[in-house]
């Protein structure tokens, strides 16, 4: 296998929202309040567009040879352009499958706007077969090529009315979900100084994704029960080696006698 799992999380970029409604003389939470407010008079919800997020945590699952291996990009120091790098930067040294939920939709996006934002080039994710023939009929950007696989829209059959979120799609499958954090509470724990809740946060919505990616592997004959079943264990020891408290809690509210029924 070689998968590359990932998820970012972001905060309202209240730099972008200072110089667009000159609001200089404001704190970053009165910034943040503003854009919300000015986003909720305009379409009903306060989800700020793409654009106007800020990535502040980058998480990836990594499975090839006979490794996996859980971390986020950086340090809890690392600032956007350095986190963006370093994901573009895997992608040109590696040349990975991607695996998402809602990456499409969100996570690669953002990080489009946000490597423009910071002048970061990226190469190998643009490749279409012009420079690698192999691109041509499988790449990044294809909505229907296997390169980069967005879980909710694969699994949805690309449909918005058949989405459903990461939290119940893990639990639907008995896998732990959302464990006492979610993307809403994002920012205010960015404020409250808890990037490394964050961090640890998104490394377990990574988790989440990679176990479903691996039953999606499963049903569609890639895996066969016994190579489900030793990819598990091969996660449960992961886990185990780090001996970290969100992944010692993910494993523990993950049932030992997970199965592929």
């Amino acid at each position: 296998m070689n998968c590359f799992a990932f998820d970012i999380e972001t905060i309202p970029d209240v730099e972008f929202g200072r110089r667009m409604w000159n609001l200089e003389d404001l704190s970053d939470e009165a910034v943040a309040t503003a854009m919300s407010f000015m986003r909720q008079q305009k379409t009903g919800s306060d989800f700020l567009p793409l654009h106007q997020h800020k990535v502040v945590a980058i998480s990836v699952a990594l499975r090839t040879g006979d490794s996996f291996k859980i971390w986020s990009l950086g340090d809890a120091s690392s600032d956007e352009a350095d986190l963006v790098r370093r994901f573009y930067d895997g992608i040109e040294r590696y040349s990975p499958d991607l695996v998402s939920w809602n990456g499409s939709g969100f996570d690669l996006p953002v990080l489009h706007y946000r490597a423009l934002r910071n002048n970061i080039q990226a190469p190998r994710y643009w490749e279409t077969g012009d420079g690698d023939r192999g691109f041509r009929y499988n790449n990044y950007l294809n909505r229907y090529h296997w390169r980069h696989i967005d879980l909710m829209e694969v699994l949805s059959a690309f449909q918005g009315r058949g989405r459903a979120s990461l939290d119940q799609a893990a639990v639907l499958l008995g896998f732990p979900g959302k464990l006492g954090m979610s993307g809403d509470k994002v920012w205010q724990t960015w404020l409250d100084g808890g990037i490394d809740n964050i961090r640890n946060y998104c490394e377990t919505d990574v988790l989440n994704t990679y176990l479903i990616y691996l039953r999606f592997e499963f049903m569609r004959g890639n895996l066969d029960a016994q190579d489900i079943e030793r990819e598990y264990r091969l996660v449960r020891t992961t886990l185990a080696s780090m001996d970290l408290p969100h992944l010692n809690d993910f494993a523990a509210a993950w049932p030992a006698d997970q199965n592929t029924k």
